[in-house]
This record gives structure tokens, sequence and C-alpha cells, in this order.
């Protein structure tokens, strides 16, 4: 059995803490008025290295031209209004006058209240990005799980204690999506979903959003609450279940039974998964653009999580195996995972190439928003993530013998999850913290703290259990089979399945 050694364990409880003392600094560094939001701006625009430039000036030349067209309207209307009284004493000149000052007024509060929404949102953004990330790596891990059962797939037999482990952080990151949920829906502490804002689905208020409330029949507060723990509820209960059941088939009098049990129930979360998945992409993910809309989008938050999700899979083997922990473990298991890992990368990018070439061609103005935004005030990530995620892992991963040297796997896959990561954030950080984006405390800290989490929920899971799943029907075929793999890989044939 393996042991959850002590410092593997400080580390954990060491980065959780830091990282939630970052979060609460961030938090609490936040902007709590406009004209503390009006300060932040101006700061940041005045910095010389660019920073302030390329990231707040859009939002602080708005707010200023607001100011100066409420300078000068006020300046001109007066102006008019003199010379109107001067040459006519009419009061319509005076009501003119109040007019456009009310306007330019109106104005400047909107730009203002947007950029002071905007910088709120950071902290919040900062870590709903790093929460998306961990609870959709957990959750890929358990569907790919799932489908290695349907499958009854041999070689990743000795690899399922592993995965199981790994969805155990599906809980603790479950449980603090529901708080992040309820914190945007009931507490509305938060602006991360602008058609939750007041007054969005009345007509009769100024802020009433026709496209959001043609969407109203899904796009509401009840429903997406609802829909939202519903989910979890349905992937923890399997996670749960499967994990019970595969344990009790190391001392099954029939394993058998226990083995048909476990298949039937990963048939029934599979077809649960592929529904629940593309809702909760549309939900969490793309509700931050209300207005806009992509029917693949689904398919390619799924591609991004389950590279990712395999990255993880085989850092988590690597390490293990370092450890001896896994009898059975072998390069052929490695170069498995990596095939799949640069399988998928692929996958990604043929989704990301289709919903960005289709939008592009068809150029609506209502779908390219969405990717000017990104192009233009988020332009370095952009490009990098498509370096990272498909460029790099192509290079290094093309070669098969690469495949089975576990350092080269994990450079590999160092680079991948840092793609994919900033495929999350610039889903996310657009639509929530406009041109204010960077990487400081809050990103930092909230990835510290989930990886803290990660850390001790997979390896505390994986010690409270054998490390191989002695009962499974397949694990003797497993065995044989990779050990052929490992015998003709010098002869050429290591990709043979």
């Amino acid at each position: 059995m393996y042991q959850f050694s002590g410092k593997l364990k400080s580390l954990s409880i060491i980065l959780t803490v830091v990282g939630l003392i970052g979060i609460g600094y961030s938090f609490y560094t936040a902007p709590s008025s406009i004209e503390e939001a009006k300060g932040i701006i101006a700061k940041q625009s005045s910095h010389g290295d660019g920073h302030g430039n390329t990231h707040a000036d859009a939002a602080h030349t708005a707010i200023s031209e607001a100011d100066l067209h409420h300078d000068a309207s006020s300046e001109a209307d007066s102006h008019h209004g003199v010379e109107n009284m001067h040459h006519e004493g009419s009061e319509e000149a005076t009501n003119h006058e109040d007019h456009n000052e009310h306007d330019a007024h109106a104005e400047h509060d909107a730009h203002a209240e947007h950029a002071f929404h905007q910088l709120q949102n950071k902290p919040w953004s900062a870590l709903y990005v790093s929460l998306f990330f961990f609870l959709g790596i957990s959750l890929l891990v358990l569907a790919f799980y799932a489908a290695q059962r349907v499958a009854q797939s041999g070689w990743s037999i000795v690899l399922f204690r592993v995965m199981e482990a790994i969805t155990a952080n599906l809980v603790p990151t479950s449980i603090i999506m529901v708080l992040v949920i309820l914190a945007a829906s009931v507490l509305h502490v938060n602006h991360m979903f602008p058609w939750m804002a007041e007054g969005v689905f009345d007509p009769s208020s100024p802020n009433y959003d026709a496209i959001v409330d043609g969407k109203s029949w899904w796009m509401n507060v009840p429903g997406w609450t609802i829909r939202s723990i519903v989910y979890l509820v349905i992937w923890n209960t399997y996670r749960w279940f499967i994990r019970k059941n595969s344990i009790a088939e190391d001392t099954a009098n029939d394993n058998q039974k226990t083995y048909k049990k476990n298949y039937n129930a990963s048939v029934i979360f599979l077809f649960l998964f592929m529904i629940s998945e593309s809702m909760m992409s549309w939900d969490w993910i793309m509700g931050l653009d209300p207005h806009w809309f992509s029917t693949l989008f689904g398919w390619y938050v799924l591609a991004s999580l389950l590279v990712s999700a395999l990255t993880v899979v085989a850092f988590v083997t690597i390490y293990l195996r370092s450890k001896n922990a896994i009898p059975g473990i072998n390069d052929s298991h490695i170069h498995d995972l990596a095939k799949f890992m640069f399988g998928f990368s692929v996958f990604w990018t043929y989704l990301w190439f289709a919903q960005f070439m289709l939008i592009w061609y068809a150029d609506i103005p209502e779908e390219t928003t969405y990717f000017v935004a990104r192009f233009n005030e988020y332009k370095l990530p952009f490009i990098a993530m498509v370096v990272m995620n498909f460029v790099f892992p192509v290079l290094l991963l093309l070669n098969s013998d690469y495949k089975s040297i576990p350092w080269f796997v994990v450079i590999g896959g160092i680079v991948i999850l840092g793609g994919h990561y900033i495929d999350i954030f610039v889903m996310i950080m657009p639509a929530t913290v406009g041109p204010f984006w960077s990487f400081g405390i809050a990103e930092f800290s909230a990835l510290l703290f989930f990886l803290g989490i990660f850390i001790y929920t997979v390896f505390s899971a994986f010690a409270k259990a054998n490390p191989i799943p002695k009962g499974n029907p397949f694990l003797e075929e497993s065995e044989h089979f990779h050990y052929y793999n490992i015998e003709h890989r010098g002869e050429g044939s290591g990709d043979h399945h």
C-alpha cells in the first residue's frame, strides 16, 4: 500500500494556505467604490512599463472621454444657453442644456460603473478560472475512466486506481463551485454574469437587454442555479458509486457481477456526461458572453479539458512509478498516455480552427465580436495558447520513441497544461474583467490554492486502496498486453494495440 508522505502532505497544506492568503488579499485590495476604481485605472495607465497601456487604457480612455465630453458639453451648452437667453430669453435653451448635461453625466457614470464592476470581478474571475480548470480536469479524468470501463480496454486497468484517486478532487472543487454559484445567483456578490444584473429582463428598465430576454427560457437565475447543482450531483454520485464498487471488486465473491454493475453504471454516466458537459459549458462559460454563442462550444471545452486530464494522469502515474507505488507500470503505459495527449491536442486544434475559421469567414458582427475582443486585448495569451496547445505538443510528441521517456513527457505536459489554463483564462477573462487582465497575485494564488487541494485529495485517496485493481477480470490481459509491447518496441511496433 502507498503511504502519503509527510513531506508531500505538508507541501499540499502550505500551497493551500498560501493560496488562500493570496486570494483573501486580492479580494481585500479590490476597489470598493467607483472613485477608488478610477484611481486604480489612472495609476495603471500612468505606468511607464506599458502594462497600463496594454490592459487599462481602453477603459481609462473611455472614462476620460466621458469626463471631457461632460465638461465640453457643459461648457458649450452653458455658452449656448447664455447666448440664447441674451437673444431670445426662452426656456428651451435651458432645457436643452439640462438634457445634454444629464446625458453626459449618465454616459460618464455608465463607463465608470462598468470599469468598477470589471475591477471588482478580477479576484472572482481569477478564482473562477482555476476552479473551472481543476474541476474540469477531475471531471474529464472521471469520463475517461468510465470510457475505459465501457470499452473494456485492457491497457489501462493498472491505471484505474490512479484515475480514481484523481477524481477524488471532484468533491472539494464541486463544493467550492456550489459556493461560487450561490454567490453569483443568490447573493449577487459579483458581476461575472451580466445577464444576472437588475432589470435585464424588464422592458421598462434602462438595463433591459432584448437579446438576453429572448433567451430567458434558458437563461434565468432559478434554472441556471438548479441545473448547475444537478450537474455536480450527477458527476459526484457516479464518482462515489464507481469508487466504492471498484474497491469491492477486489474482494467480491462474484466479481463478474460487481464488474457488470460497474459497467452498466459507466454506460449511464457517459450518456449523462455528454449532455451535462455541453450544458455546463453553455451555463458556466458561454453564459459570461450572453450575446454570443457557438454550436460546437461544448465539444471545444471538452477537448481542452480532456487533453489536460490525460496530461495530469500521466504526471501522477510518472510520479507514483518513481516511488515504486504501482506494480506493473512500465514505459508502455506512459507511451499510450502520451499518444492520447498528442492525439487530443490535434483534436483540440481541429475544433479551435473550425470555430475560429467559420466565424471569421461568415463575418457576422454578433459572432466576430467574441474573437475581436480576445485578439485586440488578449493578443499575447491568445497566440501563445495556440502555439502551446498545438505546435509544441506536435513537435515534441510526434516521435514515437519520445513518448516513452518520462521526463520528455513531463516537459511536454507542463507546456500543455499551461496552454490549456490560458485557454480557460481567455474564455473567461475578456467577458468578466475586460481590459484589466493580468497574471498577478490573484491568479497565482488561486492556482496554488487548488493545486494544494489537488495534491492532498489525490494522494490521500490513492493511499486508501490497493494500487492495483486485483478483482478486475482484464488485469491479466492488461499485463500481458504491455509486456508484448515492450518486447517489440525495438522492432518498431510499439504502437500496436
